[in-house]
């Protein structure tokens, strides 16, 4: 996907990007390659797939969401960011926060914040059940794209999310893990709002959204510690 692919795609999402987020948008391809040569941030490299593999999939949760109309949100497991700094750079509406448990990508993160002058975003080191324990109920919004196992990353994602708000996880075919994660949905006391599939543009490969409505508070059980939450499912 070229720059001029990238930008009518985009338009078709109902998003238009002006100069300075495409100038934000390079910057931060820029940033990640070189620093993609010291730590491990993505496979994908070549600027054509970046553009449609991480920035124009980041940006397919408007899909599921009016992002113009949401005050805050969370990225879980965000690695070098995507889809949390896409957003902010398009939606600089948004008030962002990063979560990872890698510090590497950490210190990657909070320089592109810094490198693009980016305001209200914060990047966070912290295992994400560890971060939900002490920040419940906080965020309009939670997302994670490509992060474990549905089952799993509800019980981390949920917590944080606040009464009536959302939980869209990004996740390839789900088909098998939403069966699976049917207790996560009654205990954590969620919804299937809707699911979204689609494909990207060119290569075709398939790509969900869950809508998952948060109906009230969750039980300060949850989430448990990371070992319990793979090896004992809700």
């Amino acid at each position: 996907m070229n720059l001029q692919e990238f930008i009518e795609e985009v338009h078709l999402l109902g998003v238009e990007l002006n100069e300075k987020q495409l100038q934000q948008l390079e910057e931060y391809y820029e940033l990640l390659i070189i620093w993609n040569e010291k730590i491990n941030l993505t496979r994908i490299t070549k600027k054509e797939d970046v553009y449609l593999k991480h920035f124009y999939d980041s940006l397919t949760l408007v899909k599921a969401i009016n992002l113009t109309k949401i005050h805050n949100l969370c990225d879980i497991g965000t690695g070098a960011g995507f889809p949390g700094i896409v957003l902010k750079i398009v939606f600089p509406n948004l008030k962002v926060t990063l979560i990872d448990a890698l510090n590497k990508r950490i210190i990657f993160l909070n320089e592109v914040i810094q490198k693009l002058g980016l305001k209200e975003i914060e990047a966070i080191h912290k295992r994400g059940e560890d971060f939900a324990r002490n920040t419940r109920e906080s965020y309009d919004i939670v997302t994670a794209r490509a992060v474990k196992e549905l089952r799993i990353i509800m019980e981390i994602g949920v917590p944080l999310v606040k009464e009536q708000g959302y939980f869209i996880p990004m996740k390839a075919n789900v088909e098998e893990e939403i069966t699976l994660a049917k207790g996560a949905f009654e205990k954590l006391d969620c919804t299937l709002e809707e699911k979204i599939t689609f494909t990207l543009p060119k290569e075709e490969s398939i790509r969900t959204l869950l809508k998952i409505k948060k109906e009230k508070k969750t039980s300060m059980k949850y989430p448990r510690s990371i070992d319990k939450i793979e090896k004992i499912a809700l």
